[in-house]
């Protein structure tokens, strides 16, 4: 692999560190990079890469937050055990509409799903969405103001809306963070349901992308891969930390103002040729 091609790794090692947590779509932001700064690898390696990528930025979350997740911790009540239980029973739940959804139309979606006018529209469409849903956010408090509040209807509900960010642009995150909101989670605990929600299912994703992949690496295949994803870890460990920080002053409004004016300018390029259709 040449030094062009590792730094390009790297990139993108960081661009899915950032874009995984924040709500602007990290898959967007990695198949616009691929418009640009095309990797030198296969079309089905880089369909495997777009999520197996994101491993490095889940194990994150599992760093993060062990304690809080952990069922079996020796120093945990009896209370509290149940309380984690009951937090993965309700990720479980949440998991359920996506994962169907996405075992059932993985290839479809990879073959219709995948150009920068798709991820633009999405784009543009979800940061109206933000910016709507928070300007009614102000005139109204929330309903859960803890994480153990959130229902098991309310989960599924979640989830429901987790299936949105099958299509590349709309952002799991985001996706999830505004049905959460909309259901009555205030910012903080829909954004923590959302780093667990992404455990299940991106590992799940994973599986089924190197199962299809098969496992005959190439050395550079594996250098690409164990590269992307421990860039993506470190970085996505800080983008949680500023998020959670960010939010306790601000709403997400100006990441639908991010989105809008980024999904212009992927308009713009993808009319004048220079990005792929």
């Amino acid at each position: 692999m040449s030094i062009w091609e590792f730094l390009k790794v790297i990139c993108l090692g960081i661009v899915e560190g950032i874009t995984e947590w924040l709500p602007i779509s990290s898959t967007g932001h990695l198949i616009l990079f691929d418009s640009v700064l095309r990797l030198d690898v296969s079309d089905e390696f880089w369909n495997m890469f777009l999520v197996v990528i994101q491993l490095g930025a889940i194990l994150a979350v599992c760093y993060l937050y062990f304690d809080k997740l952990n069922l079996f911790s020796a120093t945990k009540s009896y209370s509290q055990k149940r309380a984690a239980a009951n937090l993965w029973g309700k990720v479980i739940v949440a998991c359920l509409p996506a994962g169907i959804l996405g075992f059932l139309f993985d290839d479809w979606m990879d073959e219709h799903l995948r150009g920068a006018d798709i991820v633009a529209w999405a784009l543009i469409i979800y940061g109206v969405a933000f910016i709507v849903l928070e300007k009614y956010n102000n005139r109204r408090s929330f309903r859960v103001e803890e994480l153990d509040a959130i229902s098991y209807p309310t989960a599924f509900g979640i989830g429901c809306f987790q299936v949105l960010s099958l299509v590349p642009g709309t952002s799991r995150s985001g996706s999830t963070i505004l049905g959460a909101m909309l259901l009555g989670v205030n910012r903080r605990n829909a954004a923590e349901f959302s780093f667990f929600l992404a455990i299940p299912v991106m590992f799940g994703a994973s599986f089924l992308k190197l199962v299809k992949f098969g496992l005959a690496f190439q050395f550079t295949e594996v250098l690409i891969l164990l590269v992307g994803m421990l860039v993506s870890f470190i970085v996505s460990v800080l983008a949680i930390k500023f998020l959670m920080a960010y939010i306790k002053g601000h709403d997400f409004q100006v990441f639908g103002w991010y989105r809008i004016v980024l999904g212009i300018v992927v308009l713009v390029a993808s009319s004048m040729g220079l990005l792929a259709a």
